[in-house]
């Protein structure tokens, strides 16, 4: 069974950002329909621009085995590897497009991202872990699911239960057991004097 892997993060961190990270080992045990509720309405209150809620999902679960073989093809080959284990599968999508005057939402991408962001937290505070997938098929996900001009495939999900990573390949295992890193305050948080030069708050903190 693979183990949480907790951030060495700052004081007041909340404890479901400490906790989550995207395993690739997932157990078989299936997620309840009460707990995907919670993930679903989490996401459904993100943030968005003029509140649009840009954000779709396509979602399959293990019981529904055509639909999940469906989703699982809109993969690539080396996330089908080790995705396919777990439980549920979502297709992140944006809809990129106002509804209230038809113009480009240049928005839509990073509102996708908000909602899918709140959609995991809401998945760490259950002990379920989110494994997000920049490689999926675009053009196997519109042709499958006969997707609107102006909706954008942009993510896969895997969720589920921690797994066994003897489970995985060598070299997904050794990953799945690698530490966990982030870049420094300062090269992310930058001064209003310029770029790249490191915001003063944080050499005072």
């Amino acid at each position: 069974m693979s183990e949480a892997k907790r951030a060495d993060v700052g004081a007041g961190v909340l404890e479901e950002i400490q906790k989550r990270w995207s395993p690739r080992a997932f157990s078989a045990q299936p997620v309840p329909d009460d707990a995907l509720r919670q993930l679903f309405d989490a996401a459904r209150w993100a943030m968005s621009s003029f509140n649009e809620q840009p954000w779709r999902y396509v979602v399959a679960t293990k019981d529904d085995s055509d639909g999940y073989e469906r989703v699982l093809h809109c993969l690539n080959e080396f996330n089908r590897e080790w995705a396919q284990t777990a439980p549920v599968l979502m297709l992140g999508l944006a809809k990129s497009t106002f509804s209230r005057n038809g113009k480009p939402n240049r928005y839509a991408r990073h509102d996708l991202g908000a909602a899918s962001a709140f959609l995991t937290l809401q998945a760490s505070k259950l002990d379920l872990y989110v494994h997000q997938m920049a490689g999926i098929l675009p053009d196997v996900i519109g042709e499958t699911f006969d997707l609107p001009d102006d909706v954008e495939p942009v993510t896969g999900l895997a969720i589920g239960y921690l797994g066994d990573p003897d489970n995985l390949s060598e070299t997904l295992a050794e990953r799945e057991r690698g530490e966990r890193t982030r870049k420094s305050l300062s090269e992310i948080f930058f001064d209003a004097a310029g770029y790249g030069t490191p915001a003063r708050v944080i050499e005072r903190m």
